[in-house]
């Protein structure tokens, strides 16, 4: 399985995301600018300029017409895919952590970090179609998390907003109130982040506790975990099999005192089901930061602190290996 490798970031990678029909692959860094690269080969379409601060995510419509960024700059910017134009910025008091469309992209929501004594936030705001009417009006805003809400993703059919922290909680609240619904301590340090799975029935949660967790949408019932040997930075649940990948390792000053290996800078692949670690891929020089599964199934993409992203294809064994 040979890796394409796409540099063309100066910094350490934040964030992936592919497209819905897994054509373009969108990247973000601490060096200001996204990237979109064509999927299959690696080769790079174009950046997006605007921001003056470390991008943490970004999210894409299904059409793959607008995208919307999240900055330390305290903007989310809305860009046209193809031309790369910006063509509206939400401002905030606070940087902008996380950024998601809704089903139908009529909603967009925009989480803010605790800064100066303002708490973190989760911010709901109406995509107009009209980008001449778009306001920086709120039609909710929840708090609750202690801490900096990590990442936040929309629920079954935008009823509910699934979000997590570092204060190690996942909660669910009402979309249409912003009521939390339901709160769980799901592990004992920081949650990085989270990722759903292609029919949003699951999603996965990676921490800094060595652990990465499967949970029920709806219930939030706890189906799966799997426990790594270092931090866990990035999860994502493959969209074909029954596969789960995770990426991490010790921060880089933790480990300029050991070798590389201490590192334990690969992606590694756990079988969802069996919670056993089936496999692993080498390449990256830092802690992984960022992980995603192709919409087929058949590639995945990682983003390391060493300012690369790394594109493989699986191998034909790869669908028929048993486990």
């Amino acid at each position: 399985m040979r890796p394409i490798l796409l540099k063309g970031h100066e910094r350490p990678l934040t964030f992936l995301k592919y497209n819905r029909d897994g054509d373009l692959l969108f990247s973000c860094a601490k060096d200001h600018n996204p990237n979109v690269w064509f999927a299959d080969n690696g080769e790079r379409l174009g950046n997006y300029k605007g921001h003056n601060g470390a991008v943490w995510c970004c999210d894409v419509t299904r059409d793959s017409r607008f995208l919307v960024t999240g900055s330390a700059d305290q903007s989310a910017k809305l860009w046209d895919v193809e031309t790369g134009v910006q063509l509206y910025s939400f401002t905030f008091e606070t940087p902008a952590r996380s950024v998601a469309f809704s089903e139908g992209e009529k909603l967009l929501l925009i989480t803010t970090d605790p800064f100066m004594g303002a708490p973190s936030a989760i911010h709901i705001k109406r995509v107009e179609a009209e980008r001449t009417e778009q306001t920086q009006d709120s039609i909710e805003i929840i708090k609750g998390h202690v801490g900096r809400v990590t990442r936040a993703v929309w629920g079954p059919l935008n009823t509910t907003i699934i979000s997590c922290g570092e204060d190690g909680t996942i909660r669910q609240w009402d979309a249409s109130n912003g009521k939390e619904l339901n709160m769980k301590e799901a592990h004992s340090k920081n949650i990085q982040t989270l990722s759903m799975s292609a029919d949003g029935s699951h999603f996965i949660t990676a921490s800094a506790d060595k652990s990465a967790k499967l949970f029920d949408t709806r219930t939030f019932e706890l189906l799966k975990t799997y426990q790594a040997e270092r931090p866990i930075n990035a999860a994502a649940i493959s969209p074909l099999l029954d596969h789960v990948v995770l990426g991490g390792g010790q921060e880089a000053r933790d480990v300029t005192t050991t070798s590389s290996r201490a590192g334990k800078f690969e992606a590694k692949f756990y079988h969802k089901i069996f919670e056993e670690e089936i496999g692993g891929v080498k390449g990256h020089f830092g802690p992984i930061n960022a992980l995603a599964f192709n919409p087929d199934g058949r590639s995945f993409a990682s983003g390391g602190e060493d300012g690369y992203v790394r594109v493989h294809h699986f191998d034909a064994e790869y669908f028929t290996m048993k486990v």
